[in-house]
Protein backbone atom coordinates (compact mmCIF):
# COMPACT_ATOMS: atom_id res chain seq x y z
CA UNK A 1 0.00 0.00 0.00
CA UNK A 2 3.05 2.36 0.63
CA UNK A 3 4.27 2.02 -2.98
CA UNK A 4 1.08 2.32 -4.26
CA UNK A 5 0.62 5.72 -2.00
CA UNK A 6 4.36 7.18 -3.55
CA UNK A 7 3.30 6.50 -6.86
CA UNK A 8 0.07 8.08 -6.35
CA UNK A 9 2.06 10.98 -4.76
CA UNK A 10 4.80 11.50 -7.09
CA UNK A 11 3.07 10.42 -10.30
CA UNK A 12 0.23 13.45 -9.23
CA UNK A 13 2.71 15.96 -8.72
CA UNK A 14 4.70 15.30 -11.92
CA UNK A 15 1.34 15.77 -14.37
CA UNK A 16 0.19 19.03 -12.44
CA UNK A 17 3.99 20.07 -12.60
CA UNK A 18 4.00 18.95 -16.19
CA UNK A 19 0.40 21.35 -16.11
CA UNK A 20 2.02 24.29 -15.01
CA UNK A 21 5.16 24.18 -16.87
CA UNK A 22 3.04 23.93 -20.23
CA UNK A 23 1.01 26.72 -19.25
CA UNK A 24 4.49 28.97 -18.59
CA UNK A 25 5.74 28.06 -21.92
CA UNK A 26 2.73 29.12 -23.64
CA UNK A 27 2.62 32.88 -21.72
CA UNK A 28 6.35 33.35 -22.75
CA UNK A 29 5.98 32.05 -26.18
CA UNK A 30 8.29 28.55 -26.45
CA UNK A 31 7.77 25.18 -26.72
CA UNK A 32 7.26 23.11 -23.69
CA UNK A 33 9.63 20.95 -24.43
CA UNK A 34 12.62 22.19 -23.13
CA UNK A 35 11.34 22.70 -19.80
CA UNK A 36 9.75 19.32 -20.33
CA UNK A 37 13.62 17.81 -20.68
CA UNK A 38 14.97 20.57 -17.50
CA UNK A 39 12.08 18.73 -15.68
CA UNK A 40 12.86 15.56 -16.22
CA UNK A 41 17.27 16.31 -15.33
CA UNK A 42 15.64 17.75 -11.83
CA UNK A 43 13.98 14.83 -10.93
CA UNK A 44 16.11 12.18 -12.32
CA UNK A 45 18.74 10.28 -10.56
CA UNK A 46 21.53 12.60 -9.43
CA UNK A 47 19.07 15.80 -9.92
CA UNK A 48 17.12 17.71 -7.39
CA UNK A 49 14.71 15.55 -5.80
CA UNK A 50 15.10 11.92 -7.88
CA UNK A 51 11.73 9.96 -7.98
CA UNK A 52 11.53 6.23 -7.48
CA UNK A 53 8.48 4.73 -7.10
CA UNK A 54 6.80 6.11 -10.51
CA UNK A 55 9.99 5.16 -12.55
CA UNK A 56 8.56 2.00 -13.52
CA UNK A 57 4.97 3.82 -14.45
CA UNK A 58 6.82 6.50 -16.42
CA UNK A 59 8.37 4.37 -18.39
CA UNK A 60 5.27 2.87 -20.05
CA UNK A 61 3.82 6.16 -20.26
CA UNK A 62 6.83 7.35 -22.62
CA UNK A 63 6.32 4.37 -24.83
CA UNK A 64 2.77 5.11 -25.20
CA UNK A 65 4.18 8.43 -25.86
CA UNK A 66 6.15 7.69 -28.37
CA UNK A 67 3.06 5.71 -30.11
CA UNK A 68 0.46 8.75 -29.93
CA UNK A 69 3.03 11.04 -31.38
CA UNK A 70 3.32 9.19 -34.26
CA UNK A 71 -0.06 7.73 -34.98
CA UNK A 72 -1.27 11.68 -34.60
CA UNK A 73 1.48 12.73 -37.36
CA UNK A 74 0.08 10.03 -39.51
CA UNK A 75 -3.09 10.84 -39.04
CA UNK A 76 -2.15 14.52 -40.51
CA UNK A 77 -1.31 12.92 -44.14
CA UNK A 78 -3.03 10.31 -46.16
CA UNK A 79 -1.46 8.25 -48.41
CA UNK A 80 -2.13 9.85 -51.54
CA UNK A 81 -0.48 13.53 -49.99
CA UNK A 82 2.80 10.95 -49.24
CA UNK A 83 2.95 9.62 -52.72
CA UNK A 84 2.33 13.24 -54.02
CA UNK A 85 5.17 14.29 -51.98
CA UNK A 86 7.63 11.41 -52.63
CA UNK A 87 6.96 12.44 -56.41
CA UNK A 88 7.46 15.88 -55.59
CA UNK A 89 10.12 16.26 -53.24
CA UNK A 90 12.24 13.53 -53.27
CA UNK A 91 15.10 15.59 -54.17
CA UNK A 92 14.99 18.09 -51.62
CA UNK A 93 14.29 14.89 -49.02
CA UNK A 94 17.86 13.55 -50.43
CA UNK A 95 19.75 16.90 -49.84
CA UNK A 96 18.15 17.03 -46.38
CA UNK A 97 19.53 13.64 -45.26
CA UNK A 98 22.87 14.70 -46.58
CA UNK A 99 23.46 18.45 -45.08
CA UNK A 100 22.02 17.18 -41.99
CA UNK A 101 22.89 13.78 -41.05
CA UNK A 102 26.59 13.79 -42.35
CA UNK A 103 27.14 16.43 -39.14
CA UNK A 104 25.88 13.54 -36.73
CA UNK A 105 27.53 10.80 -38.69
CA UNK A 106 31.12 12.48 -38.61
CA UNK A 107 30.52 13.80 -34.99
CA UNK A 108 29.66 10.30 -33.62
CA UNK A 109 32.95 8.83 -35.95
CA UNK A 110 35.19 11.34 -34.00
CA UNK A 111 33.54 11.05 -30.69
CA UNK A 112 34.58 7.39 -31.17
CA UNK A 113 31.12 5.78 -31.03
CA UNK A 114 31.74 3.14 -33.64
CA UNK A 115 29.02 3.03 -36.84
CA UNK A 116 26.51 2.50 -34.59
CA UNK A 117 26.66 4.98 -32.58
CA UNK A 118 27.42 7.48 -35.93
CA UNK A 119 24.24 5.94 -37.21
CA UNK A 120 21.93 7.11 -34.07
CA UNK A 121 23.22 10.60 -34.02
CA UNK A 122 22.98 11.21 -37.42
CA UNK A 123 19.01 10.54 -37.24
CA UNK A 124 19.18 13.38 -34.55
CA UNK A 125 20.64 16.18 -36.30
CA UNK A 126 18.74 15.02 -39.79
CA UNK A 127 15.19 15.56 -38.16
CA UNK A 128 13.07 18.43 -37.50
CA UNK A 129 10.29 18.34 -35.12
CA UNK A 130 6.89 18.67 -36.63
CA UNK A 131 5.51 19.80 -33.46
CA UNK A 132 7.28 22.65 -32.68
CA UNK A 133 7.15 23.79 -36.44
CA UNK A 134 4.38 23.48 -36.91
CA UNK A 135 3.29 25.39 -33.37
CA UNK A 136 5.67 27.80 -34.98
CA UNK A 137 4.02 28.57 -38.17
CA UNK A 138 0.72 29.01 -36.36
CA UNK A 139 1.95 31.20 -33.69
CA UNK A 140 3.27 33.30 -36.66
CA UNK A 141 0.31 33.03 -39.26
CA UNK A 142 2.65 31.71 -41.82
CA UNK A 143 -0.04 28.54 -42.35
CA UNK A 144 -0.97 30.59 -45.76
CA UNK A 145 2.47 31.15 -47.11
CA UNK A 146 3.54 30.33 -50.37
CA UNK A 147 6.33 28.66 -48.65
CA UNK A 148 4.28 26.30 -45.97
CA UNK A 149 3.85 23.47 -48.62
CA UNK A 150 7.49 23.00 -49.82
CA UNK A 151 8.43 23.06 -45.51
CA UNK A 152 5.41 20.54 -44.82
CA UNK A 153 6.34 18.74 -48.02
CA UNK A 154 9.97 18.23 -46.41
CA UNK A 155 8.85 17.10 -43.06
CA UNK A 156 6.39 14.39 -44.80
CA UNK A 157 9.48 13.32 -46.70
CA UNK A 158 11.22 13.10 -43.33
CA UNK A 159 8.70 11.21 -41.52
CA UNK A 160 8.03 8.46 -43.87
CA UNK A 161 12.47 7.87 -44.06
CA UNK A 162 11.66 7.12 -40.56
CA UNK A 163 9.72 4.01 -41.28
CA UNK A 164 13.56 2.70 -42.81
CA UNK A 165 15.35 4.34 -40.78
CA UNK A 166 13.98 3.54 -37.39
CA UNK A 167 14.02 -0.27 -38.16
CA UNK A 168 17.43 -0.19 -39.83
CA UNK A 169 19.20 1.23 -36.15
CA UNK A 170 17.06 -0.42 -34.17
CA UNK A 171 18.50 -4.16 -35.89
CA UNK A 172 21.96 -2.11 -35.49
CA UNK A 173 21.40 -1.59 -31.77
CA UNK A 174 20.29 -5.46 -31.36
CA UNK A 175 23.44 -6.59 -32.74
CA UNK A 176 22.11 -7.90 -36.11
CA UNK A 177 24.05 -8.84 -39.05
CA UNK A 178 24.13 -7.43 -42.37
CA UNK A 179 21.67 -10.56 -43.64
CA UNK A 180 19.68 -9.74 -40.24
CA UNK A 181 19.52 -5.86 -40.96
CA UNK A 182 18.28 -6.78 -44.80
CA UNK A 183 16.03 -8.95 -43.62
CA UNK A 184 14.78 -5.74 -41.19
CA UNK A 185 15.11 -3.03 -43.53
CA UNK A 186 13.55 -5.38 -46.09
CA UNK A 187 10.33 -6.04 -43.67
CA UNK A 188 10.20 -2.14 -43.09
CA UNK A 189 9.85 -1.51 -46.68
CA UNK A 190 7.48 -4.15 -47.65
CA UNK A 191 5.42 -2.97 -44.26
CA UNK A 192 5.22 0.42 -45.61
CA UNK A 193 4.97 -0.42 -49.19
CA UNK A 194 1.70 -2.69 -48.14
CA UNK A 195 0.42 -0.23 -45.64
CA UNK A 196 0.42 2.52 -48.60
CA UNK A 197 -1.33 0.42 -51.04
CA UNK A 198 -4.09 -0.41 -48.67
CA UNK A 199 -4.41 2.60 -47.96
CA UNK A 200 -4.79 4.24 -51.35
CA UNK A 201 -7.04 1.08 -53.03
CA UNK A 202 -9.13 0.25 -49.72
CA UNK A 203 -8.88 3.34 -47.22
CA UNK A 204 -11.98 4.25 -46.96
CA UNK A 205 -12.90 0.19 -46.14
CA UNK A 206 -10.50 0.56 -43.34
CA UNK A 207 -12.03 3.94 -42.11
CA UNK A 208 -15.57 2.24 -42.46
CA UNK A 209 -14.67 -0.76 -40.20
CA UNK A 210 -12.72 1.70 -37.72
CA UNK A 211 -15.80 3.84 -37.76
CA UNK A 212 -18.42 4.83 -35.10
CA UNK A 213 -20.70 7.56 -34.04
CA UNK A 214 -20.03 7.08 -30.65
CA UNK A 215 -16.74 8.73 -29.50
CA UNK A 216 -15.81 6.33 -27.15
CA UNK A 217 -15.83 3.20 -28.83
CA UNK A 218 -13.91 5.30 -31.87
CA UNK A 219 -11.46 6.40 -29.32
CA UNK A 220 -10.78 2.46 -27.91
CA UNK A 221 -10.59 0.89 -31.34
CA UNK A 222 -8.57 3.43 -32.51
CA UNK A 223 -6.08 3.13 -30.24
CA UNK A 224 -6.23 -0.41 -29.50
CA UNK A 225 -5.39 -1.27 -32.70
CA UNK A 226 -2.85 1.53 -32.34
CA UNK A 227 -0.88 -0.21 -29.63
CA UNK A 228 -1.62 -3.74 -31.05
CA UNK A 229 0.24 -3.09 -34.28
CA UNK A 230 2.75 -1.07 -32.27
CA UNK A 231 3.34 -4.24 -30.66
CA UNK A 232 3.16 -6.37 -33.72
CA UNK A 233 5.64 -3.92 -35.47
CA UNK A 234 8.42 -4.39 -32.12
CA UNK A 235 7.87 -8.09 -32.46
CA UNK A 236 8.81 -8.14 -36.24
CA UNK A 237 11.91 -5.36 -35.29
CA UNK A 238 9.87 -2.74 -37.61
CA UNK A 239 9.64 -0.29 -34.49
CA UNK A 240 6.82 0.61 -32.45
CA UNK A 241 6.84 4.37 -33.44
CA UNK A 242 6.55 3.11 -37.29
CA UNK A 243 3.35 0.67 -36.60
CA UNK A 244 1.98 3.90 -35.09
CA UNK A 245 2.46 6.03 -37.96
CA UNK A 246 1.45 3.44 -40.99
CA UNK A 247 -2.02 2.74 -38.56
CA UNK A 248 -2.44 6.64 -38.89
CA UNK A 249 -1.76 6.52 -42.48
CA UNK A 250 -4.54 3.78 -43.18
CA UNK A 251 -6.99 6.08 -41.63
CA UNK A 252 -8.58 8.52 -43.47
CA UNK A 253 -11.64 11.13 -44.08
CA UNK A 254 -14.12 11.49 -40.69
CA UNK A 255 -12.22 8.72 -38.92
CA UNK A 256 -9.03 10.52 -38.87
CA UNK A 257 -10.33 14.10 -38.32
CA UNK A 258 -12.54 12.00 -35.38
CA UNK A 259 -9.23 10.64 -33.94
CA UNK A 260 -7.63 13.40 -34.27
CA UNK A 261 -9.93 15.45 -32.05
CA UNK A 262 -9.91 12.31 -28.97
CA UNK A 263 -6.55 11.01 -29.06
CA UNK A 264 -4.55 15.14 -29.16
CA UNK A 265 -4.81 15.44 -25.21
CA UNK A 266 -3.85 11.94 -24.61
CA UNK A 267 -0.93 13.05 -26.97
CA UNK A 268 0.23 15.47 -24.99
CA UNK A 269 0.17 14.12 -21.86
CA UNK A 270 2.12 11.23 -22.78
CA UNK A 271 4.73 13.17 -24.75
CA UNK A 272 5.24 15.38 -21.79
CA UNK A 273 5.59 12.22 -19.44
CA UNK A 274 8.26 10.61 -22.63
CA UNK A 275 9.72 13.65 -22.85
CA UNK A 276 10.59 14.37 -18.80
CA UNK A 277 11.37 9.98 -19.08
CA UNK A 278 14.43 10.50 -20.93
CA UNK A 279 15.63 13.63 -18.66
CA UNK A 280 15.06 10.82 -15.78
CA UNK A 281 17.44 8.87 -17.79
CA UNK A 282 20.06 11.30 -18.12
CA UNK A 283 21.91 12.22 -15.61
CA UNK A 284 22.28 16.19 -15.28
CA UNK A 285 26.11 15.82 -14.49
CA UNK A 286 26.96 14.49 -17.86
CA UNK A 287 25.87 17.40 -20.15
CA UNK A 288 28.52 20.28 -19.03
CA UNK A 289 30.84 18.19 -20.63
CA UNK A 290 29.45 17.84 -24.00
CA UNK A 291 27.49 21.48 -23.93
CA UNK A 292 30.92 22.61 -26.09
CA UNK A 293 30.12 19.59 -29.06
CA UNK A 294 26.28 19.57 -28.83
CA UNK A 295 26.63 23.43 -29.43
CA UNK A 296 29.47 23.00 -32.23
CA UNK A 297 26.99 20.52 -33.84
CA UNK A 298 24.13 22.76 -33.34
CA UNK A 299 25.31 25.76 -35.59
CA UNK A 300 26.74 23.84 -37.81
CA UNK A 301 23.24 21.77 -38.72
CA UNK A 302 21.23 25.51 -38.11
CA UNK A 303 23.23 26.40 -41.06
CA UNK A 304 22.68 22.83 -43.09
CA UNK A 305 18.72 23.08 -42.23
CA UNK A 306 18.85 27.03 -43.17
CA UNK A 307 20.46 25.66 -47.20
CA UNK A 308 17.74 22.46 -47.20
CA UNK A 309 14.88 25.12 -46.58
CA UNK A 310 16.65 27.69 -49.16
CA UNK A 311 17.51 24.58 -51.86
CA UNK A 312 13.55 23.14 -51.34
CA UNK A 313 11.66 26.40 -52.02
CA UNK A 314 14.01 27.18 -54.62
CA UNK A 315 13.17 23.95 -56.79
CA UNK A 316 9.28 25.20 -56.24
CA UNK A 317 9.79 28.66 -57.57
CA UNK A 318 9.21 30.65 -54.65
CA UNK A 319 11.58 34.04 -53.99
CA UNK A 320 14.06 35.05 -51.53
CA UNK A 321 12.36 35.82 -48.46
CA UNK A 322 10.09 32.71 -48.80
CA UNK A 323 13.36 30.21 -49.20
CA UNK A 324 15.33 32.10 -46.38
CA UNK A 325 11.75 32.08 -44.08
CA UNK A 326 11.65 28.02 -44.92
CA UNK A 327 15.25 27.38 -44.21
CA UNK A 328 14.57 28.98 -40.54
CA UNK A 329 11.46 27.26 -39.90
CA UNK A 330 13.20 23.85 -40.21
CA UNK A 331 15.99 24.61 -37.71
CA UNK A 332 14.14 23.16 -34.57
CA UNK A 333 14.94 19.33 -33.32
CA UNK A 334 13.08 17.68 -30.83
CA UNK A 335 10.23 14.71 -30.49
CA UNK A 336 11.96 12.69 -32.98
CA UNK A 337 15.62 13.30 -31.96
CA UNK A 338 14.58 12.45 -28.53
CA UNK A 339 13.00 9.46 -29.85
CA UNK A 340 16.19 8.04 -31.80
CA UNK A 341 18.66 9.15 -28.59
CA UNK A 342 16.12 6.68 -26.66
CA UNK A 343 16.21 3.71 -28.79
CA UNK A 344 20.07 4.24 -28.90
CA UNK A 345 21.05 5.26 -25.47
CA UNK A 346 21.04 1.86 -24.15
CA UNK A 347 23.75 0.69 -26.33
CA UNK A 348 25.54 3.87 -26.69
CA UNK A 349 24.93 5.76 -22.94
CA UNK A 350 26.51 8.43 -24.05
CA UNK A 351 24.18 9.86 -26.84
CA UNK A 352 21.80 10.58 -23.97
CA UNK A 353 23.52 13.98 -22.76
CA UNK A 354 24.45 15.16 -26.23
CA UNK A 355 21.33 14.38 -27.57
CA UNK A 356 19.43 16.60 -24.64
CA UNK A 357 21.73 19.28 -24.72
CA UNK A 358 21.41 19.26 -28.98
CA UNK A 359 17.43 19.55 -28.96
CA UNK A 360 17.76 21.96 -25.70
CA UNK A 361 19.93 24.52 -27.32
CA UNK A 362 17.87 24.30 -30.61
CA UNK A 363 14.53 23.93 -29.50
CA UNK A 364 15.10 27.32 -28.23
CA UNK A 365 16.66 28.36 -31.16
CA UNK A 366 14.63 27.02 -33.95
CA UNK A 367 11.53 29.65 -33.38
CA UNK A 368 14.14 32.74 -33.33
CA UNK A 369 15.28 31.28 -36.83
CA UNK A 370 12.22 31.07 -38.17
CA UNK A 371 11.31 34.86 -37.02
CA UNK A 372 14.77 36.32 -37.49
CA UNK A 373 16.74 34.59 -40.55
CA UNK A 374 14.64 36.33 -43.65
CA UNK A 375 15.25 39.84 -41.88
CA UNK A 376 18.95 39.45 -41.35
CA UNK A 377 19.48 37.34 -44.77
CA UNK A 378 17.61 40.56 -46.48
CA UNK A 379 19.46 42.97 -44.81
CA UNK A 380 23.15 41.03 -44.83
CA UNK A 381 21.86 41.16 -49.14
CA UNK A 382 20.79 44.84 -49.08
CA UNK A 383 24.55 45.70 -47.44
CA UNK A 384 26.31 43.66 -49.85
CA UNK A 385 24.43 44.82 -52.88
CA UNK A 386 25.14 48.31 -51.50
CA UNK A 387 28.74 48.09 -51.46
CA UNK A 388 29.11 46.65 -55.02
CA UNK A 389 27.00 49.14 -56.83
CA UNK A 390 27.97 52.41 -54.98
CA UNK A 391 31.44 52.72 -56.37
CA UNK A 392 29.85 52.12 -59.82
CA UNK A 393 27.67 54.61 -59.74
CA UNK A 394 29.82 57.17 -58.34
CA UNK A 395 32.47 56.63 -61.29
CA UNK A 396 29.50 56.40 -64.17
CA UNK A 397 26.63 58.50 -62.68
CA UNK A 398 28.26 61.39 -60.83
CA UNK A 399 25.96 63.47 -58.58
CA UNK A 400 23.62 66.08 -60.33
CA UNK A 401 23.64 69.59 -58.62
CA UNK A 402 20.33 70.97 -57.77
CA UNK A 403 20.07 72.83 -60.69
CA UNK A 404 20.05 69.32 -62.56
CA UNK A 405 17.12 68.10 -60.38
CA UNK A 406 14.07 67.41 -62.22
CA UNK A 407 10.67 68.53 -59.85
CA UNK A 408 10.17 64.34 -58.92
CA UNK A 409 14.46 63.60 -58.06
CA UNK A 410 13.51 67.71 -55.97
CA UNK A 411 10.82 65.78 -53.92
CA UNK A 412 12.67 62.60 -53.56
CA UNK A 413 15.60 64.21 -52.69
CA UNK A 414 13.75 66.22 -49.67
CA UNK A 415 12.03 62.84 -48.34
Amino acid sequence: MHDTTALLVELGAVILGLGIIGRFAGRIGLSPIPLYLLAGLAFGEGGLLPLGASEEFTAIGAEIGVILLLLLLGLEYSASELVTSLKTQYPSGAVDFVLNATPGAAAGLMLGWGPVGAVALAGVTWISSSGVIAKVMTDMGRLGNRETPVILGVLVIEDLAMAVYLPLLTAMLAGVGLAGGSIALLIALGTVGFVLYLALRHGRLISRAVSSDNPEMLLLVVLGLTVLVAGVAQQLQVSAAVGAFLVGIALSGEVAEGARKLLTPLRDLFAAVFFVFFGLSTDPAEIPPVLLPAALLAIVTVFTKIGTGWYASRRAGIGPRGRWRAGGTLVARGEFSIVIAGLAVATEPRIGPIATAYVLILVIVGPLTARWTEPVASKLQAALAGKRTKPAVAAEQPMPSHDDLTPEHAGRDAD
